[in-house]
């Protein structure tokens, strides 16, 4: 009687070009064991007693650990289930290749073969993914036992990494060559194959949104003009399920609390290199909000003062964004009144008839259970200060389930990891929990080219070098240096995003910034240090403070010179130079005040609806701020602009409505006068269809009032006022999607006026101080590239200045690569 099996799945042999199987057990052995099969079964259960164990075929592992993975003792008797458990413990080991069991009398002979040993490992015909890489992938290794299940399981390891690439028809087969002592060297053989494209996605069911609206969503996009720089076209199976479930964000946060994704087929074209992405929805009914209310469990917490936290409105679309920060303002009141252990619980109560939910936030007590501990692993670089940080809870505090989720996204947002898991488990006693944090590092430092263009500039090139996690400290250290035709700006940058442990950024700028504009006629050097402070004073607003000193200095151009007839002479080929400086009257007086350095103190306030707003598809931004120049220093000013930006999407989100208004007011309260570059100039960015510094008031005096041959000089000077309003829609063309292409429509108005504490007394001609609006008209192209966003501006002038400089076209370009 033999017991006798093969251990592990086949796996190919490449020897002299041939493929041969492992063997399977002996022919004898066979024989025997179907000899046995045949025979008469005996009355009783058969036993053994052995004195002694023979090996044979071990090289590697020894006599004495082969005997003791069968568990059998000399003399002991054994039946035959106990000696069938005794081969599946051999078995088991992992580093037999086949095991046979064979008494003989009172001796039991083990014959063993060995899985051979990894000798080395190659990778062949792959191209797209290096060998290191793949190393890292799989689990087989030189000198280790080679098991042809790990071979195949690696096999697989590899062909998932190429599909996550979209290369579906990607196929590994693992093959061995023998070598002496028992030695075998791993190669797999990879065909790649081709990406495969998502050629196009479509949805069925959807009736509110269209597919182009839905596609916008997705981080899965179809195969383009450009696809050769995007990766997101390809078909990757993780990436499908994702997309799921931000389908279903996007409609739940839109009050579609029914939605749900039936199916998602991908259906790969005959030539494999394509497929077709078909996703069908249940879109269900828009609720909105019904009656919200509070009640209150706990005898401490007033439910008409938590009530008045509420920003939710009757009437408002269902989001449950908008339930999590309701929840979140009344946790924190709570632990503003000191009320330990509070838990909101939102029961919510849906009403078919008129489409709205009602909810009931009740205040109810929760378990009496503290932090015990925070415990942070993994983080090799980054200091555990700046993880504990994201908490607003410490040790020793109430334990809040919803406090520990959003800490663990904090830290995720931080950028420093490639992983972060924060989880809890009881403490020391039912009462405490500890937070687990286990961190995975990343590389923070980056270092950015890009190229940009804009009419104003003309093209430039970006270099940054940045570290987003310096010394582990969680502060950004930066360089930015960016030059262009007509203009340089050196930066260095640090940022500190808790100064004193506590939620305020600490932000220093230093830099260095020249101009060689063609739009004025002087050059510009401005060198700049910049130290601000920024905090929040609520949900959605901020504030921020910062001091700048600076040197700047208006620098003359070559005057211009004209050749005249010289008459000193009779002779009419003889002629002489004429010059005149660069710049009239008014800016050359500014030039010759030389550097000046201004020590100034500024505060702005942001509110941003846009950040958790009530609305999606609406939300507006509020800036206002102001300057004091003349806490020492030349100059001696005050001003002041605010901004105010709303924004909507109508007709099911495809075409976007935005409304700008924009304002600005200077005062100079020093001696002497003001400059140029102290007063507002307009740029296409703030009204467009005119060049930089082409509208308001400007210094036309007479080079020569008395020759009009050499005509008369054109400089802006800026102006102490400026009020523009901009009107903007942007709306799909019809286009494939795939070119990424929108259009728009705009119209701005505005002006630039008021000219008070100027040198003009040897100006003969100021024009534009008055306050005549501009009007202007255009269409723009916005096209989403590749290499980043381009938008074209085609505009005209409905109402202008005969001095006025128009500009009918305008490029912008932001690229990085």
């Amino acid at each position: 009687m033999v017991w006798g099996k093969v251990a592990g799945k086949s796996c190919g042999e490449r020897k002299s070009g041939i493929n041969i199987l492992y063997r399977k057990v002996s022919a004898i052995s066979l024989a025997v064991a179907l000899g046995y099969a045949l025979s008469p079964l005996p009355a009783e259960a058969q036993s053994f007693r052995f004195n002694s164990v023979q090996v044979e075929g071990n090289q590697r592992i020894q006599t004495s650990t082969v005997v003791a993975y069968t568990g059998i003792e000399r003399g002991q008797a054994v039946s035959a289930g106990e000696l069938n458990d005794a081969y599946q413990r051999i078995l088991d080991s992992g580093v037999f290749e086949t095991v046979e069991l064979v008494p003989r009398g009172n001796t039991l002979v083990i014959k063993v073969t060995e899985f051979p040993t990894i000798n080395q490992i190659s990778f062949e015909g792959n191209r797209r993914l290096k060998d290191d890489t793949l190393g890292q992938i799989i689990e087989s290794a030189p000198r280790r036992v080679f098991s042809p299940s790990q071979a195949e399981r690696d096999a697989a390891l590899i062909a998932e990494a190429y599909s996550v690439q979209g290369r579906l028809a990607s196929r590994v087969t693992p093959r061995i060559i023998r070598r002496s002592n028992n030695r075998v060297d791993l190669v797999f053989e990879i065909s790649e194959g081709d990406t495969v494209e998502v050629e196009r996605v479509s949805f069925t069911g959807n009736r509110v949104y269209s597919d182009r609206r839905l596609r916008r969503v997705l981080e899965t996009k179809q195969a383009g003009l450009l696809r050769a720089f995007i990766n997101s076209d390809t078909l990757i199976e993780d990436r499908l399920e994702f997309d799921k479930q931000v389908l279903r964000d996007f409609y739940l946060s839109r009050g579609y609390v029914d939605f749900r994704v039936n199916s998602s087929n991908a259906e790969v074209t005959r030539e494999r290199d394509a497929v077709f992405l078909v996703v069908d929805v249940t879109e269900g009914q828009q609720f909105r909000f019904g009656n919200i209310s509070v009640t209150s469990e706990m005898p401490e917490a007033d439910a008409d003062q938590f009530q008045s936290t509420l920003k939710i409105k009757p009437g408002v679309v269902y989001s449950p964004s908008l339930v999590e920060n309701a929840i979140d303002r009344m946790e924190g009141l709570a632990v503003k009144n000191e009320i330990d252990f509070l838990r909101v619980e939102p029961r919510v109560t849906r009403n078919d008839r008129d489409l709205t939910l009602d909810v009931e936030f009740v205040l109810r007590r929760g378990p009496r259970v503290f932090v015990e501990r925070i415990d942070i692993e993994g983080n090799t670089t980054t200091l555990d200060r700046v993880i504990r940080q994201q908490f607003r809870s410490v040790e020793g505090d109430p334990f809040n389930p919803r406090s520990i989720r959003n800490s663990a996204e904090r830290i995720r947002a931080l950028g420093f990891f490639s992983n972060a898991d924060v989880e809890t488990r009881e403490g020391s006693s039912g009462a405490q929990v500890i937070v687990d944090v286990d961190v995975e590092e990343q590389p923070t430092g980056s270092l950015n080219l890009g190229g940009a263009y804009s009419v104003e500039n003309g093209f430039g090139v970006n270099i940054g070098l940045s570290e987003n996690n310096f010394l582990g400290r969680g502060q950004r250290l930066s360089f930015q240096l960016a030059t262009a035709t007509e203009t340089d700006s050196y930066v260095l940058g640090f940022s500190e995003p808790f100064l004193l442990g506590r939620e305020l950024r600490f932000d220093l700028d230093l830099g260095l910034n020249e101009t060689d504009s063609s739009f004025s006629e002087y050059d510009t050097k401005r060198v700049f240090f910049q130290p601000a402070l920024t905090f929040s004073t609520g949900e959605r607003s901020r504030v921020r403070v910062r001091y700048t000193w600076e040197n700047s200095e208006m620098i003359a151009r070559d005057p211009i010179s004209f050749e005249v007839d010289d008459p000193s002479t009779p002779d009419p080929d003889d002629t002489t130079t004429v010059s005149f400086p660069s710049a009239g009257p008014v800016v050359s007086s500014e030039i010759a005040q030389g550097e000046r350095s201004t020590s100034s103190i500024g505060l702005s306030y942001t509110y941003d609806s846009r950040i958790s707003g009530l609305d999606p598809n609406a939300g507006f931004l509020v800036e206002v701020g102001g300057v004091y120049a003349g806490l020492g220093g030349d100059n001696e000013y005050f001003k002041a602009n605010a901004k105010f930006v709303a924004q909507k999407r109508i007709l099911n989100e495809e075409v976007t409505l935005r409304a700008t208004f924009e304002g600005g007011a200077f005062s100079w309260q020093g001696n002497g006068f003001s400059r140029s570059v102290d007063r507002f100039v307009l740029s296409p960015s703030i009204i467009r269809g005119f060049e930089p510094g082409g509208i308001g008031p400007r210094d036309m005096s007479a080079r020569d009032p008395s020759d009009a041959t050499f005509g008369n000089y054109d400089d802006f000077l800026g102006g102490n006022y400026f009020a523009v309003a901009r009107l903007d829609a942007e709306f799909p063309l019809g286009l494939p999607e795939e070119l990424g292409m929108r259009g728009g429509v705009f119209y701005d108005v505005g002006s630039l006026w008021g000219l008070g504490n100027v040198d003009t007394s040897g100006s003969t001609d100021i024009r534009g101080a008055d306050s005549s609006l501009r009007q202007v008209i255009g269409v723009s192209l916005l096209w989403t590239t590749g290499i980043g966003p381009l938008r074209f501006n085609f505009s005209r002038a409905i109402q202008k200045e005969d001095f006025d400089r128009e500009q009918s076209f305008d490029l912008t370009l932001q690229a990085r690569f």
